[in-house]
């Protein structure tokens, strides 16, 4: 698994101007290949009288999936720079599609590569990205007398609390970078003088 990857925090839109032409990119996170397949019928609907609709889309924190579509201009001037410019940048979980608005005047292949790759890197830039970096999963139970004092030293210490649960005791899952499982696992000893229970869980994605 990727260690880390970049994604959008929020869809938004940028538009450029290239010899006339209006490039208007959209970029929004997507979880799954559908959610990119329907942020690309939206926006293709709210813009279907432009001239073209590019897309691009990486899905997985491997990439493992990866599309791009030209939308009528020439093969691999739209959609493939897209897609380089999304996989240049580390992004992933990422849909981005370029609306152009034709200004009258031809770009050539060339200039349609720098025009549909330029148009998502100035996207990304304007709209900004979030690190996410991979996790362990652990869950911590902790009698309710000592459960406060846990939370608090969890926050303070800048530990990732990604839930908290009460019944007999309370159960508490953070996410730990694999490096630091040995020393998490000597502190809560420590601070709890061995009561907790730690258990080790899967991976998962958090903010860096």
């Amino acid at each position: 698994m990727q260690d880390e990857y970049r994604t959008v925090a929020h869809a938004g839109v940028h538009e450029t101007e290239v010899n006339r032409s209006r490039f208007i990119c959209a970029l929004a996170p997507a979880a799954t290949e559908q959610e990119a397949q329907d942020f690309i019928a939206a926006v293709r609907k709210e813009h279907a009288d432009a001239t073209h609709n590019c897309w691009a889309y990486v899905i997985g924190a491997d990439a493992a999936i990866q599309k791009a579509g030209d939308d009528g201009e020439p093969g691999g001037t739209a959609g493939l720079p897209m897609l380089q410019m999304l996989l240049r940048r580390d992004t992933r979980y990422v849909v981005a599609v370029v609306t152009r608005y034709f200004g009258g005047v031809k770009l050539g292949a060339g200039g349609l590569i720098r025009a549909y790759g330029g148009a998502v890197g100035e996207a990304l830039d304007a709209l900004g990205t979030l690190t996410k970096r991979r996790f362990r999963l652990a869950t911590v139970t902790v009698d309710h007398q000592r459960a406060g004092k846990v939370q608090n030293d969890l926050r303070s210490t800048g530990r990732e609390v990604r839930d908290v649960r009460y019944g007999e005791a309370v159960t508490i899952e953070v996410g730990l970078p694999d490096a630091e499982v040995e020393a998490f696992r000597a502190w809560l000893a420590d601070v709890t003088a061995g009561t907790a229970g730690f258990e080790l869980g899967g991976e998962a994605y958090g903010d860096a």
